[in-house]
């Protein structure tokens, strides 16, 4: 039998909770901007290349952080004490990050050839201009991984190294529940009918991968921190970035579509861009590969594929035990793994123009 009194001591207590929680994020003051210093080198069309200086003024080996197109770059730089760019700066490194920015009507055309061979190369160009024709440390995240390794084996002569952190390699590896949603799509309707390709309707489809957790669970959970307003204002901050992803380009959409996660082409060696091979075997640069062991978009199985393709005196990979997003936003991040990257890099060959 139920406990009538107690169902409904539970009851009050969760209405006082709400009401409490409700005036705290009525109060609450989100930040605004990012948490690290930066300034703007670059751009073209809506594309910034940023550079983030080291406190001490230093300019360490250039590494390049390539960010997906399907969110902003922002949970690169959540906070002061969760900045993933704040701990790349403690490596030593002279850090920059490629924000692809929000494709307008006119982008829609745009196709990955334009990113990769475009926006990439020649942000990998100015760098590498700046720091006397040096080759350039690339660290791409998700699908940005997935992009970096297509630039670094079509120009292995420009990547010092190369690091992929939760990024697919084989599309149909693991429990890939991103190619089971897409495989009976049309792409080539989806798009013509679009043309730029609504966040809101790529929002709807992700969330569809873990309904209960993100639309139910989350919110449950978040009563908990009603008395805790740094914990309060972070999830809050993590509500606005999933919320505000770009428009996609519709022709780089369709073919990253297609070509990755339909028909696999990359781990298949049937991938090409302008008319150009991208094969894995031309990743001559030394790897590491960062994947998280509970990742829900990216199985261990699709990022591990990288290590069939790179010969082991070449190759490491790191599990990080988490989430997807655990690698960008965790106290154990940014206390363990982003270290571990420094080792990483300090440990490249010293690079040369």
């Amino acid at each position: 039998m139920f406990d009538t009194a107690r169902l409904a001591d539970e009851l009050d207590q969760m209405r006082a909770r709400l009401r409490q929680l409700s005036a705290a994020a009525r109060e609450l003051k989100l930040p605004s901007g990012p948490a690290t210093p930066h300034e703007e080198l670059w751009r073209s069309g809506t594309a910034r290349l940023y550079r983030y200086p080291a406190p001490d003024g230093s300019e360490g080996p250039p590494l390049l952080v390539v960010y997906s197109l399907v969110n902003r770059p922002d949970i690169l730089d959540f906070t002061p004490q969760r900045s993933v760019l704040a701990s790349l700066r403690e490596t030593g490194s002279s850090v920059y990050l490629l924000d692809w920015g929000r494709p307008a009507s006119g982008d829609r055309h745009l196709a990955l050839e334009d990113y990769i061979d475009g926006l990439l190369y020649d942000a990998v160009a100015h760098i590498r201009h700046r720091h006397g024709g040096a080759p350039v440390a690339l660290l791409g995240v998700c699908q940005g991984g997935t992009l970096s390794l297509c630039y670094a084996a079509l120009y292995p002569e420009h990547v010092r190294g190369l690091i992929t952190l939760v990024t697919p390699v084989d599309f149909h590896a693991g429990n890939a529940s991103l190619y089971h949603l897409s495989k009976y799509v049309d792409f080539d309707r989806f798009v013509d009918a679009y043309g730029l390709v609504p966040a809101n309707l790529l929002n709807v489809a992700y969330v569809g991968l873990k309904p209960f957790r993100i639309l139910s669970q989350r919110y449950v959970d978040m009563l908990d921190i009603a008395e805790d307003p740094t914990a309060l204002a972070d999830f809050m901050r993590m509500e606005q970035w999933m919320y505000d992803s770009p428009d996609q380009a519709g022709e780089a959409f369709r073919q990253f579509a297609k070509r990755f996660y339909q028909d696999n082409d990359l781990v298949h060696d049937r991938l090409s861009l302008a008319g150009r091979p991208v094969r894995l075997s031309r990743l001559s640069m030394p790897v590491l590969n960062i994947y998280a062991r509970d990742d829900h978009l990216v199985p261990q199985a699709s990022a591990l594929a990288l290590g069939e393709h790179v010969p082991a005196d070449r190759y490491r990979s790191i599990e990080f035990r988490g989430g997807h997003l655990a690698v960008f936003v965790t106290r154990r991040a940014h206390t363990q793994l982003y270290p571990a990257v420094g080792d990483w890099l300090r440990s490249l060959p010293a690079a040369s123009a």
